[in-house]
C-alpha cells in the first residue's frame, strides 16, 4: 500500500503537505493550570530585588567591582544614605542576587554571579520555549499542549 506522498511522486504531481494541528491554542484560562519551569523561575522576590533603580545601581557597582565590598564602599558609589544602602543590599540578599559575609562589625556583599546568570539564562530559555517561534512544549504533549 502506497502512502499519499509516494503516490504524488509516482503520478508526477507536486504535493504540498501540511500538518494540521488538532490542538487548540492556549487561552490564558487554560494556561493558568499549565505546569512548566517558567512558574518556578518567575519568582516575585527575585524581581522585587531588580525592580528598583537604586538597587540596580548598587548591583551594577558591585558587579563592576568584582569583589566583596563593604556597605560603606557601596554607599560611596551612589548618592544614597548608608542605612538605605544597607536595606537595599539586604533585600538583594533575600532575593538571592548577592550574598553577605560579616567580618567583625563590617558586612561585605558580593554578587552571586553564577546563580544570577544561571537564573536569567534559564528564564530566557523558558520564555523562548513558550514563544510563537517555538512549539516544543505543545509538540511534546505536555500539559500546555491541551
Amino acid at each position: 500500500m502506497r502512502t499519499q506522498l509516494e503516490y504524488c511522486f509516482l503520478v508526477g504531481y507536486t504535493c504540498i503537505m501540511t500538518q494540521v494541528s488538532k490542538r487548540r491554542p492556549l487561552t490564558p484560562k487554560l494556561a493558568v493550570d499549565c505546569c512548566g519551569p517558567i512558574d518556578e523561575l518567575l519568582d516575585p522576590e527575585f524581581f522585587k530585588g531588580l525592580c528598583d533603580p537604586t538597587r540596580l545601581n548598587l548591583l551594577a557597582c558591585l558587579s563592576k567591582c568584582g569583589r566583596a565590598c563593604s556597605v560603606s564602599e557601596v554607599a560611596d558609589c551612589c548618592s544614597v544614605d548608608f542605612s538605605v544602602v544597607s536595606r537595599h543590599l539586604a533585600l538583594l540578599e533575600r532575593a538571592g542576587i548577592v550574598e553577605s559575609a560579616k567580618e567583625g562589625r563590617t558586612v561585605f556583599y558580593t554578587v552571586r554571579y553564577g546563580e544570577l546568570s544561571a537564573k536569567l539564562r534559564a528564564l530566557a530559555d523558558a520564555m523562548e520555549s513558550y514563544g510563537p517561534a517555538s512549539n516544543r512544549n505543545r509538540e511534546k504533549g505536555g500539559c500546555c499542549g491541551q
